[in-house]
């Protein structure tokens, strides 16, 4: 019977994962009925609880939605009412929070200076003719993306209101719904949340310190993804970044795939120390998206992208006929960080704390025996035998860490810690702590 299901598994991670994999490949149809709890139990024989629970992991990551008498299905609907992000825990008051991924405030440039210079800049009123992508700005991004390795000689460059706009843009420019978007796993929540909300299907990539596994990208190109989403450095939540001999072999993989849309997420920008790789340009269709938010602060909604002549005018068209354009008053706002020295020095000393800080917490929880990733970026990722446990036993220990099934679709569990809180004395105890989660059968040990 449970070929007749074709699920297959002895744990509740292992039956997910491999329904998840049903639905990628196509073997279950949106609106398909899930097999009843006790039945695939017998047929695999595993617990009824078993079952239960891998259910629950596969409504989590909005794979299958559960309508009483109807049963467990998978999706047949975009699960917009629910996002991956909403299911992160509460933070309790007194605990140190690691769980939220965003940067440090400390080292975000003030705002006011710069609003206030730009509105002694600004004159009339404009009018709509006048809204668009400000030339200045575009003149500016191109070399200082140059500068740093970024193929944009002969790109078209827009600007979009922050990444997920700029991906969501790009996703429907190029694809429709039922289609497969590759995706690193474990990979970004709100793009995982977004592909569901377009009624997309994400297929998931194997990530490493070095970027997409290839074989896994090779297994996924060859399902016949339509697109791929790839983090160039500091990817959210494992901080991996694309290596020099990593994007070669990456480009290889695409050059066979021409009609494949490749999106490049520049996650961190100017935070990242590590240079960006690119793989692209080297399909028909290619995007690099760079936003404003890591650096210079979240609420400021911007992002540059380049590509394409083709993809790119798709997506000014798209934003014609909706939101018709990022304000040019924070278009002028950016262009006046980029231009400021004092804003440009915070930024590389936000990027080298955040590298000392990240590289101390990964380097001593290496040296206790724990395996931590971290290459760039603001987050460290640690992989944990039980997510439940570890998020648990570190709010008893004071710490919020965010729970790695936020981010996960087929990879092992995980916690990603958020470096930015953190000071250097933390550190120590901090250690102590997932030290004790990863091997909590030497105690002893670990607290010598």
């Amino acid at each position: 019977m449970a070929e007749q299901y074709q699920v297959t598994g002895e744990t509740a991670a292992a039956i997910s994962a491999s329904i998840e994999a049903g639905v990628v490949r196509g073997d279950w149809a949106f609106g398909a009925a899930l097999p009843p709890v006790r039945v695939l139990a017998g047929a695999l024989h595993v617990s009824p609880a078993t079952v239960a629970k891998a259910y629950q992991e596969l409504r989590q990551r909005g794979v299958v939605e559960t309508g009483g008498r109807r049963g467990t299905r998978v999706r047949s609907r975009p699960p917009v009412a629910l996002s991956r992000s909403a299911l992160r825990p509460p933070v309790p008051e007194g605990l140190l929070d690691l769980s939220a991924g965003e940067p440090d405030p400390r080292f975000l440039p003030p705002l006011a200076p710069a609003l206030r210079a730009v509105a002694a800049q600004i004159g009339a009123p404009q009018g709509y003719a006048s809204a668009m992508a400000m030339p200045e700005l575009i003149e500016a991004a191109r070399p200082r993306l140059l500068a740093e390795g970024v193929p944009v000689g002969d790109a078209t460059i827009a600007v979009t209101a922050g990444t997920l706009d700029s991906i969501e843009r790009l996703l429907i420019a190029h694809l429709k719904p039922g289609d497969a978007v590759a995706v690193e796993d474990p990979g970004w929540a709100n793009l995982l949340d977004l592909i569901a909300a377009l009624g997309m299907r994400p297929v998931p990539v194997g990530v490493d310190q070095e970027g997409p596994d290839p074989e896994s990208l090779a297994a996924a190109l060859r399902a016949g993804v339509r697109a791929v989403v790839v983090t160039v450095r500091a990817q959210n939540p494992t901080g991996a970044a694309v290596g020099a001999g990593r994007a070669v072999a990456l480009r290889d993989l695409f050059a066979r795939h021409p009609e494949v849309l490749l999106v490049e997420d520049d996650h961190a920008a100017e935070l990242a120390e590590e240079p960006p790789h690119c793989v692209g340009p080297v399909t028909r269709w290619w995007a690099f998206v760079r936003s404003a938010s890591k650096p210079f602060g979240p609420d400021l909604r911007i992002a540059v992208l380049a590509g394409d002549e083709t993809t790119i005018a798709r997506v000014a068209g798209r934003m014609r006929i909706g939101m018709g354009w990022v304000s040019t008053l924070s278009q002028r706002l950016l262009l006046r960080l980029w231009r400021d020295p004092g804003v440009t020095e915070l930024v590389a000393a936000a990027a080298r704390s955040y590298t000392a800080r990240r590289g101390a917490l990964r380097d001593m929880l290496r040296a206790r025996g724990v395996p931590a990733f971290g290459a760039t970026g603001i987050n460290v990722w640690v992989p944990v035998p039980d997510e439940t446990h570890a998020i648990a036993a570190l709010r008893d220990a004071g710490y919020a860490v965010a729970p790695g099934a936020l981010f996960r679709v087929n990879s092992p569990p995980g916690i990603r810690i958020t470096i930015s809180p953190l000071a250097e004395p933390d550190l120590p105890e901090l250690v102590t702590a997932v030290a004790a989660v990863v091997h909590p059968a030497a105690p002893a040990a670990l607290t010598r």
